[in-house]
């Protein structure tokens, strides 16, 4: 019986991993994918975000969400018994994708595939690490690694608090493929330096791809057969020596508010919040009178995103909707306060 092969797609907060597996979606030419996230956060923004993509392979039955914590913490509990729940579908799917969390460590899921009851039926199709080339051109490994931490902080089953260069060493060190995202930001001179860089940590068959907003073809991204549970010896971790950690506490919470009748300007405030409450993520929808499509907002640090991504349901109540992410110690009512005024 042909196994069903599953991509793991892993990377840092912010490098674009969603994108990707967006253009995967849209572009998935009639194939039958099923996707895991592990999002953080007691809203599944990514979830929605994808679900918006407006393609007929994201259907809701096939976007799954573990939001119980890093996913490679919590393998046992979440997620083999969904892709068990996967595998006895009537019509199980041709292809697997799993979106890690960005803190993520991509061995020990690797690890879980080599289980019994997953490995007859499902191989590691690839390990694909997205990197951020704009921010490790600029000396770090992602574009603001104070919300790294804060979404490391955050996850009470995270059981590893690895430093943020040896995470990046293990996707690097796990991945059958590089996607050095965000090349358009970057100058020839400094982009051909930074591949130098990364060459000398892939393995030698490793392949590094150039791209902007995630845009891999699906046929490049899916079908390299790298079976990479029977590989593990190949794909060293520092995770592998080392025990696990304590860690501070982080909170998110959800805040909910009316229509936005002036959503311009309601992102400006966004930015000014993000900013005095030292808030380190922020994610939602915004419901704007008149208009058919809901608008999907993002703050990572100081940059911030907005855009129309698909039509609110007919049966789907329309609601404005933000995750705010940072510190301990948040001033909720304040932060509440200006984001419903």
């Amino acid at each position: 019986m042909r196994r069903i092969p599953a991509t793991i797609v892993t990377g840092f907060l912010g490098a674009g991993k969603t994108s990707l597996v967006r253009h995967l979606l849209a572009h998935a030419g009639g194939r039958r994918i099923a996707l895991i996230i592990n999002e953080f956060g007691e809203l599944g923004i990514d979830r929605e975000i994808l679900l918006g993509c407006g393609d007929a392979t994201c259907t809701a039955d096939d976007v799954i969400e573990l939001a119980n914590g890093c996913i490679c913490c919590t393998v046992a509990e979440d997620f083999l018994p969904t892709i068990e729940r996967l595998l006895e579908r009537r019509e199980p799917p041709e292809h697997i994708v799993i979106e890690t969390s960005g803190l993520a460590l991509p061995k020990p899921l690797v690890q879980a595939f080599a289980w019994p009851e997953v490995k007859a039926r499902v191989t590691v199709d690839g390990v694909v690490a997205v990197i951020d080339a704009a921010a490790v051109v600029a000396g770090r490994f992602a574009d603001d690694p104070a919300a790294l931490e804060a979404q490391r902080e955050a996850d009470p089953a995270l059981d590893h608090d690895n430093p943020l260069e040896e995470v990046f060493g293990d996707q690097l060190a796990c991945a059958d493929l590089v996607v050095l995202n965000k090349s358009d930001l970057v100058s020839g001179t400094m982009l051909r330096a930074t591949e130098t860089a990364l060459r000398m940590q892939l393995r030698p068959a490793v392949k590094l791809l150039r791209t902007a907003h995630g845009a891999v073809p699906p046929d490049l991204l899916l079908g390299l057969d790298a079976g990479a549970e029977d590989d593990l010896a190949c794909r060293p971790s520092h995770a592998d020596l080392q025990g696990t950690h304590d860690h501070d506490d982080f909170e998110s919470f959800v805040v909910a508010r009316g229509p936005v009748a002036d959503p311009q300007r309601f992102v400006q405030r966004l930015g000014a919040v993000v900013a005095t409450h030292d808030i380190l993520r922020l994610k939602g929808f915004l419901d704007v009178p008149g208009k058919e499509f809901r608008q999907v907002v993002q703050a990572v640090g100081a940059r911030l995103q907005h855009y129309f991504d698909r039509p609110w349901g007919e049966r789907e109540a329309r609601a404005t909707r933000l995750v705010v992410i940072g510190r301990k110690g948040l001033d909720r009512a304040a932060i509440a306060a200006a984001l419903q005024a």
